[in-house]
């Protein structure tokens, strides 16, 4: 296998992998607060519907982490054996936020088990409740320090290197780089969004399928509302993210907007095909590029003109800017319309068609998120750290990688329906109706 085989199965690899892990990593930042928000929203109303809420979500997530910490394993290892030479660099670097990472889900794994094991042994919910602090904590901390490291190679800074050496090292310096706020908190609310719209298409799926059961409704009105927050939340910062672009890695905006020209008073471009350079059937926003990137609609945005064509990202990464755009805009609109409906008292929200909508959104949610990451590194391409370090520089030169990809590829389809199969039959086999029945015959016995 030559080099450029070895760069190609490489990057394959690394992004089957990290496709993989984003919806678990996802699911378990955004899950514990889910919890923790329904737990309190139960202990204020004095609502028990809450209380199994999180109860029930609670089990769920053990799942979905077991199966993130065997992907984040894996994806520990890759880094070391496809990317030695991005390694030797970067451990020198910026290996605190790498190991804080780990520290964070330590943190959130031993306070996990404390939780579940714990349900029955407070007769106040509150202090129960406190332990669940540290396990939200621990899980969105994992993601700001992951995150980190990632911003670091958008925008490597903290490190000099003179005759191929490294001096001048602040990890401190390189944790705080241009790139970390719009990234970590792009990441976090989006996660948060993620995980309310997942148990949300969960919620309207049970109500679709029969069960009219208030637990539902009120699954479904909670996640809804949080799920809205989130996503006006992720509107602004992506906002930010566009400004960070346009000063720090104009090469970036210019590619996912087919920006090919500086100028001032930029449209922003959405959908449309590329044809022989030429932009057909595009929607053309006038001066909106321009506001995006500097909040003012006659501004000059720097287009593809000014680089070499050896540093442009690929241009496809538009359709997968158009594909976040479009399905975070979808969501918010739909949330909306759910939540203003409700309270209106719409027979329109509780229709069928409706609900199916609110359950595509979970699995578009995810969707959204992919196209988000692969944008994100799409987008850095040709540097793995940019302007310092070519992705083709930073590969390994083993020829295994190909059989590596196999392997992995198996264990992530073992892992996806493993999951999968062990979450449905955990619920199906202990369906809401029961457990509550079974609690209000237990509460009815321990007043006897």
């Amino acid at each position: 296998m030559g080099n450029e085989e070895s760069v190609f199965f490489s990057r394959i690899l690394t992004e089957t992998t990290l496709s993989f892990h984003i919806i678990y990593a996802t699911i378990g930042v955004g899950v514990p607060l889910m919890i923790m928000i329904a737990q309190w929203v139960g202990i204020k109303k004095n609502d028990e519907h809450y209380i199994l809420l999180a109860r029930r979500w609670a089990r769920g997530f053990v799942i979905t982490v077991a199966v993130g910490v065997v992907t984040g394993t894996a994806i520990g290892l890759q880094l070391s054996l496809l990317w030695p030479n991005f390694m030797e660099l970067a451990g020198n670097v910026i290996a605190l936020p790498l190991f804080m990472e780990t520290f964070a889900f330590f943190f959130e794994a031993i306070f996990l088990g404390i939780y579940l094991y714990t349900w029955d042994r407070f007769e106040n919910q509150k202090k129960h409740l406190l332990l669940l602090i540290p396990v939200a904590v621990g899980a969105s901390f994992s993601a700001v320090f992951i995150t980190i490291v990632n911003a670091f190679m958008n925008a490597p800074q903290g490190f000099d290197i003179v005759n191929g050496e490294l001096i001048n090292i602040n990890p401190l310096l390189a944790m705080f780089n241009p790139a970390m706020p719009t990234k970590v908190a792009h990441v976090v609310v989006t996660s948060y969004m993620t995980a309310a719209f997942v148990l949300a298409s969960i919620a309207a799926f049970r109500l679709l399928k029969g069960s009219n059961h208030e637990y539902h409704k009120k699954a479904l009105y909670l996640t809804m509302k949080v799920g809205l927050i989130f996503a006006i939340a992720a509107a602004i910062i992506g906002d930010f993210s566009g400004k960070y672009l346009a000063e720090y890695q104009p090469e970036k905006l210019a590619a996912a907007e087919w920006h090919f020209e500086t100028e001032g008073k930029a449209p922003l471009i959405l959908y449309g095909v590329l044809d022989d350079g030429e932009v057909k059937y595009a929607i053309k926003i006038p001066f909106a590029l321009s506001i995006l990137a500097h909040n003012n609609p006659t501004a000059e945005v720097i287009g593809l003109d000014q680089f070499a064509e050896e540093d442009i990202p690929p241009l496809y990464i538009h359709y997968l800017f158009d594909i976040m755009v479009t399905i975070g805009i979808w969501m918010t609109v739909l949330s909306g319309i759910f939540l203003l409906g409700t309270r209106l008292r719409w027979k329109m929200v509780k229709t069928k068609w409706f609900r199916w909508l609110i359950v595509f959104g979970g699995p578009l949610s995810i969707v959204a998120i992919e196209a988000g990451w692969w944008m994100a590194e799409v987008g850095r391409q040709p540097w793995v750290l940019r302007g310092i370090m070519r992705t083709q520089d930073a590969a390994t030169t083993s020829g295994q990688v190909d059989t590596m990809l196999v392997l992995f590829a198996l264990l992530y389809l073992v892992l996806g329906v493993g999951s999968v199969v062990v979450l449905r039959r955990m619920f199906r086999n202990n369906p809401v109706e029961r457990e509550i029945e079974d609690r209000n015959t237990q509460k009815g016995g321990d007043m006897l």
